[in-house]
């Protein structure tokens, strides 16, 4: 098998050109082409690179390689894709005027703009380089009677070029401005002459006869205009026309014609050469003078078809982040507007047909000098237009930076490089929301709740708008403490420890600490049980709250008290008169004791003030088993529960014993 195809690049529309590794002992290589259309052929090709033409234009075909020896052919390569660019543009054109050419073309399929460009024939340089979306273009500007070369080509929507092709097309040849009759008495002609000399010989009609004489000059572009008196018009910025002309000889007085698109006629009578009259922009008008002497007027001349330059707009300007619509009303006699944005070396245009235009990708916290200029077909652009200054929105701020000052508080700080902003620095929470504001690069954002995650993000602001806001931090508050906690002893040595929930706490350390020793248990339940407790001790009860990420909070409760110790070393003797006392080692307590006998048939208890170390049970039932159980009484007076129980059976053997 062959190794695969390494490039595909396209050299037209119609041809695809292949690199590959060359292999020894071939005798040549076959290059298989197919499409998703059913379209098959084999290329037989002796080196590489290869060519591969007739080809459909825009479309995606895929190769692979196959080596072709004696022995047959080798199995065929992994294939690979390759596209042809568009089809190049069919060119048509035409000069309209002796300064102008019209190139038009049908639509290339799949194009989604076109790029033109003109050079003269006799310069290697080009006159300018042209993008659109239509499919005609009017190049304007140009020199009478020469010929120029246009080229044009398609981009698709991959951005790629396509096949270009070009058009000579030649402008028409300049007007001819001045006659001359060589003869003075040779009046008038009538007939038709051609020639390619500046002079020609015409038959005689008649004398004492007036005719009108008009030198065209033509060349392959067609004709020029009929040779006329020349007539120049001049706007001024208060909305007058000022129409000028050549003196004629023996004219006393001239009468200017102002002809207006609505058909109405105004006059201006002078002996000077020039007249003005009030033109608005974007008007269309028909200019002529009649000369004036003692035998009468003067044949019509010249007319002068001029338009005013279109209204100059007050654009309306909204900046979004870093991006400038531009909106106006349409200028009467504007066929295109140009939008021009600039600061300092940068120039961002737009183009368009429409009252409407969007710079994007402009500098933030930025003073563009922004100007609209309307263009006509007949006056061209309007470049007396104001400009206006207008900033785009601040930059975003960046590098926030989180400095907790307490557990409540934090500092934020960020870079902001903008040269006049206020920043809002919002902190949005589970549960809550907190902002500080300042012109500065730092503030402090305070009240924040325990156990909370609040997103943190800083926002410019200045008179052109917001900006985007910055790249958002992350904060964990401490978790809260446990609101209740309670401390129940369970035995003599234990006790269980619960406690409320924690908004933020994970994980909980409890602690007892006394002066003989503590406990502790490490929980991520809302209760523990505690060992080695001593009794009759008073105990610090606090706790740790612990969050996901380690954040710790201190919490610190009530005391606890340990319950008294319950009596050692009990034993019960029988006594005279049916009773029983019970003794128990003395502990120097100042807790009162109570002791309780419980049988089956009677139950007996006895109390012993603090100090005492003894108490009796008074008629006594023979011949039970009891329950006999010592215990201290708290402050308030009540039984310790868990203090140990022994059992003794009471008999009579001639009189009372205790087993």
């Amino acid at each position: 098998m062959m190794e695969p195809i390494l490039t595909v690049k396209s050299l037209d529309s119609t041809t695809l050109t292949v690199e590959f590794n060359s292999r020894n002992g071939v005798s040549h290589y076959i290059i298989r082409v197919e499409n998703s259309n059913g379209f098959f052929r084999e290329v037989a090709a002796s080196s590489s690179p290869a060519e591969i033409e007739s080809l459909a234009p825009y479309t995606e075909y895929s190769l692979s390689i196959m080596a072709v020896n004696t022995a047959g052919r080798s199995q065929p390569s992994i294939p690979v894709t390759g596209k042809t660019v568009l089809a190049p543009p069919q060119l048509s054109s035409s000069s309209t005027s002796n300064s102008s050419i019209v190139v038009s073309w049908d639509p290339v399929a799949h194009a989604v703009q076109y790029t033109l460009s003109i050079c003269k024939l006799d310069s290697n340089t080009s006159m300018g380089v042209y993008n659109t979306s239509n499919t005609s273009l009017t190049f304007s500007g140009l020199d009478a009677g020469s010929l120029y070369i246009i080229t044009c080509f398609a981009w698709d929507l991959e951005g790629r070029k396509g096949d270009s092709s070009n058009v000579k097309q030649a402008t028409r040849k300049q007007a001819l401005r001045q006659l001359s009759v060589c003869d003075c008495t040779l009046c008038v002609y009538s007939s038709i002459q051609s020639t390619t000399s500046s002079s020609c010989t015409l038959s005689v009609v008649g004398c004492g006869e007036v005719h009108t004489i008009q030198v065209t000059a033509s060349n392959e572009a067609g004709p020029s205009y009929p040779s006329s008196p020349s007539l120049a018009l001049v706007e001024s910025s208060e909305g007058n026309c000022t129409l000028t002309w050549k003196p004629v000889g023996h004219a006393d007085s001239y009468m200017a014609l102002f002809e207006t698109a609505g058909s109405s006629v105004e006059t201006c009578n002078t002996t000077s050469n020039n007249c003005t009259f009030h033109c608005p922009c974007g008007q269309t008008y028909l200019l002529s003078v009649l000369a004036f002497n003692h035998a009468g007027s003067s044949p019509q001349g010249q007319v002068l078809n001029y338009t005013t330059s279109p209204d100059m707009m007050e654009p309306i300007l909204t900046v979004n982040t870093d991006t400038l619509e531009i909106s106006w009303m349409p200028s009467r006699g504007a066929v295109l507007y140009e939008t021009r944005a600039a600061h300092s070396s940068e120039v961002i245009l737009c183009n368009d047909t429409a009252p409407l235009c969007v710079l994007s990708g402009l500098s933030c916290d930025t003073a563009y000098s922004v100007v609209v200029i309307p263009c006509s077909d007949v006056s061209g652009w309007n470049r007396a237009c104001k400009a206006h200054t207008k900033d785009t929105a601040p930059c975003m701020p960046n590098n926030v930076m989180l400095n907790p000052k307490n557990s409540s508080c934090v500092t934020v700080s960020w870079t902001g490089n903008n040269r006049a902003a206020n920043y809002t620095v919002s902190a949005n929470g589970d549960d809550d929301k907190h902002i500080c504001s300042t012109n500065k690069s730092s503030c402090d954002i305070t009240d924040l709740s325990c156990g909370s995650t609040y997103e943190v993000s800083v926002e410019a602001t200045s008179t052109a708008g917001p900006s985007l806001p910055s790249y958002s931090e992350f904060l964990e508050t401490e978790p809260c403490c446990p609101v209740n906690l309670t401390v129940d002893q369970v035995t003599q040595a234990i006790t269980n420890v619960s406690w409320s929930h924690a908004k933020g706490a994970r994980l909980f350390i409890a602690t007892l600490t006394s002066s003989r020793g503590h406990a502790r248990c490490h929980t991520q339940d809302s209760h523990c049980l505690m060992g080695c407790i001593t009794c009759s001790t008073n105990y610090t009860v606090t706790m740790e709250a612990i969050s996901h990420n380690g954040r710790r909070s201190n919490c610190t409760y009530q005391g606890f008290s340990s319950s008294p110790c319950c009596q050692s070393g009990v034993k019960l003797y029988s006594t005279t008169s049916n009773s029983l006392r019970v003794y128990w080692r003395s502990t120097g307590s100042n807790h009162s004791s109570i002791a309780e006998m419980v049988g089956r048939n009677s139950n007996y208890n006895c109390t012993a003030a603090p100090g005492d170390n003894s108490c009796d049970f008074g008629s006594v039932q023979c011949g039970d088993v009891y329950h006999v159980v010592v215990a201290p009484l708290t402050q308030e007076g009540s039984k310790v529960q868990f203090c140990p129980k022994r059992l003794y059976s009471v008999i009579y053997r001639g009189k009372r014993s205790v087993d």
